[in-house]
């Protein structure tokens, strides 16, 4: 945040430079590939990734840049992630250039000069001598660029070349369409001086009302029969609530790799096997010579990291560090003492108690950070040698010493702008990720204490301000063999899935399953884009199986998992754009049918007009909703109910209301009080606040409606 305010500090020029760096950097490390118009016919699904209102996607450039995006990425989204990403971009490039053709909209030479001064004022390379934009230096640039293709230049601290650079000029015509567009579109958009009059009564105009709430639940399902026809009545009513996109419904069962009973009893051995000395015959010396185990080892370190899955942490914890399982009997060891050997997560442990000590729980100090080149997170601007940094924070250290008051004026000298802010005050607890080296001061020496700390940062020159309560902290070894299943183990399991694979069938796959005490796991809905299969993660190839052409209801086919095991899955049904099922349609359907049924049941028991009878009758009691109005009709302790507000809103006082059916029961209400907000002289804040509402909502709703209305035929599967 305290960035962003810096950035809009500087002004709108500042605020294009950085929109125009971030630009070069999009575009430069998504490649080269651009959206094509049209491809010849003979290309056909194999050039193209999609068609979009008759304009084709490239497929070469498309998975250029899908590719480009997850190496932007180093792994942190997946392939589909990635696709998703660039398919919703190129998409929209497509959606609105067919809506510019239709229109006639297009970037002269001119206007591409504007938006490219535009968004370049601000670079320097760009400016003359009394700092303003010199196209003919942006002109040279181009030209330079493009002799030297494929070649780099550095401009503003990013590297480009002619082909970046012309994606960018693309991007930045994309974007100096896009506003051409949505310009017009704003243009249009007017707001009535009666509409601001309206919303500022809707908003202002209050109710108060006395009302009876009598749930649904009220009445028990056993009490409402609904018929099928009824169901599917509703369904047709409601077609927009149950249309539906392809989808497959499978079903699978899942034989994981886990170790078994034989192969932990072998990790605990091995375990044991390290845990006493062994002597053994050394050829060269012709001795037996004797290897320390882990109990009788004063080398922990050494030992644990050659001999353990879990290699050695170096530092003192809490109590409240350790599992809490173990975390008592660790606590009461004595040092050299052994707690063991347990089960934790997927490891045989044995833990030994190397040392303990009482230490703060958390500490106060101030620094002042000095880097040096090379040092971690150091910006370019550093300069110093390691040796010149050593000697000014030995300096600055030496005058804190004899004056401390000079702390705040030496400020200045570090690079640790965050706590810079705060004085150069820190306060952080021990377990905190700091330092090691910053942190075993600040909590070993004493309070008061000032001296010069390297880090990887640099030289902290630091002072204790103070520090917390101490208690007992402890320095563990652990001591740790993986479980794992065995070659024996993971035989087994491939015998018993292929045995499971050969018996089962269409017919026989769940009562196989039920017969074997094995779970049988029902997925629906899956999307031919998915990548997710609940309960198994990322499985890719599960979701393309059952979307390829040869794949039938009822085919069984067996996965190898990722991370060791077999799922055996079988496709139940292939779900077609259109209608859901009624199966699926009436999951939704039928509460609300039910829900009607309930109320008309509600209604007819109703005989009376007092709100205290009608109380009374249904076990509920009468309450309160104040200063309730039409733009925002929430009732305390209810919720969002829009019927029973604009019926109250309607109704004359001090007269009970027919019956309402709300969102969540059936109402009746009775108004004690109703205020209208005093006129005003003139609507026009209502007005603008409309306007600037509408505008700031147009272009995803325009957009919404345009890709809603275009003609795609989107043929990711195949390559995804």
């Amino acid at each position: 945040m305290a960035v962003l305010g810096k950035i809009r500090a500087l002004g709108p020029v500042a605020l294009i430079s950085v929109i125009g760096l971030a630009l070069f950097a999009f575009v430069f490390s998504t490649g080269t590939g651009t959206v094509t118009d049209v491809f010849k016919a003979d290309e056909f699904n194999q050039s193209r990734v999609a068609v979009v209102n008759g304009i084709e996607m490239d497929r070469t450039d498309f998975m250029q840049k899908v590719d480009n995006l997850e190496k932007q990425n180093r792994g942190s989204r997946s392939s589909i992630q990635a696709m998703n990403s660039i398919w919703s971009s190129e998409l929209k490039k497509l959606v609105l250039q067919s809506e510019y053709e239709k229109i006639g909209i297009q970037i002269e030479r001119e206007m591409m000069r504007d938006f490219l001064k535009t968004n370049l004022t601000a670079f320097e390379d760009f400016q003359n001598d009394n700092g303003e934009f010199d196209e003919s230096k942006l002109n040279q640039f181009i030209s330079n660029l493009k002799e030297i293709s494929p070649e780099t230049m550095e401009l503003q601290g990013s590297l480009v070349n002619y082909e970046s650079w012309n994606n960018f000029e693309e991007n930045i015509g994309a974007i100096g369409l896009e506003e051409m567009y949505y310009g017009l579109i704003d243009a249009g958009l007017n707001t009535a001086l009666f509409e601001g009059e309206e919303d500022y009564f809707n908003s202002n105009d209050v109710v108060d009302f006395k009302y009876v709430k009598i749930p649904f639940n009220n009445i028990s399902d056993n009490d409402i029969k609904v018929s099928k026809s009824e169901v599917t009545n509703y369904i047709n009513e409601n077609q927009n609530n149950y249309s539906s996109e392809p989808s497959r419904d499978l079903i699978f069962v899942e034989f994981e790799e886990k170790p078994s009973g034989l192969d932990k009893a072998e990790a605990k051995s091995s375990l044991n096997d390290l845990l006493d000395d062994r002597e053994e015959y050394d050829p060269n010396s012709q001795q037996n010579i004797i290897f320390k185990g882990f109990k009788n080892t004063t080398n922990n370190e050494e030992f644990l990291n050659i001999n353990s899955a879990i290699k050695f942490f170096d530092s003192y914890v809490f109590k409240t560090s350790l599992s809490p399982s173990i975390a008592e009997n660790v606590y009461k060891l004595k040092k050299g003492e052994l707690y063991g050997p347990y089960d934790e997560d997927g490891f045989v442990k044995v833990t030994k108690l190397i040392d303990s000590k009482f230490i703060s729980d958390s500490a106060k100090v101030r620094h002042i950070l000095i880097p040096y080149m090379g040092s971690f997170r150091s910006g370019p601007d550093v300069s110093k040698s390691k040796v010149q940094a050593k000697k000014t924070a030995d300096s600055i250290s030496r005058v804190l010493k004899s004056n401390r008051s000079k702390f705040k004026s030496l400020l200045s000298l570090s690079s640790d702008l965050v706590s810079n802010e705060n004085d150069g005050i820190i306060e952080f607890a021990y377990v905190d990720g700091f330092a090691p080296e910053f942190r075993d001061f600040s909590f070993e020496s004493r309070a008061g204490s000032i001296d010069v700390v390297e880090t990887d940062f640099g030289f902290h020159v630091i002072e204790i301000l103070s520090q917390g309560k101490k208690q007992r902290a402890v320095k563990v070894g652990n001591l740790a063999v993986k479980v794992e299943p065995s070659e024996r183990t993971r035989d087994s399991i491939y015998n018993i899935t292929s045995k499971f694979e050969i018996a089962v069938n269409e017919e026989n796959f769940r009562e196989y399953s039920k017969e074997n005490n094995i779970k049988v796991n029902p997925v629906n809905n899956i999307g031919e884009l998915d990548e997710n299969i609940p309960m198994l993660g990322q499985q890719r190839s599960i979701v393309r199986w059952a979307y390829e052409e040869n794949t039938d209801k009822g085919d069984i086919k067996r996965f190898t998992l990722q991370n060791g095991g077999y799922v055996i899955a079988m496709l139940t049904s292939i779900n077609e754009m259109g209608m859901m099922s009624y199966e699926k349609s009436s999951l939704t359907a039928l509460p609300k049918v039910k829900n009607q049924k309930k109320a008309q049941k509600i209604i007819q028991s109703i005989k009376s007009s007092d709100l205290d009878e009608i109380a009374t009758q249904n076990n509920v009691d009468v309450q309160t909703a104040l200063s309730v109005n039409i733009n925002n009709p929430v009732i305390s302790g209810v919720g969002n109910e829009p019927s029973v507000v604009g019926y109250a809103m309607g109704i004359n006082k001090e007269l009970t209301s027919d019956a309402i059916i709300g969102n969540s029961g059936v109402f009746y209400i009775y108004v004690t009080d109703r205020r209208k907000a005093s006129s005003l002289a003139n609507y026009q804040n209502m007005v603008n606040m409309i306007s600037s509402t509408r505008s700031g909502n147009v272009r995803n709703k325009v957009y919404t409606a345009l890709e809603e209305k275009a003609e795609i035929e989107d043929f990711r599967g195949t390559f995804y």
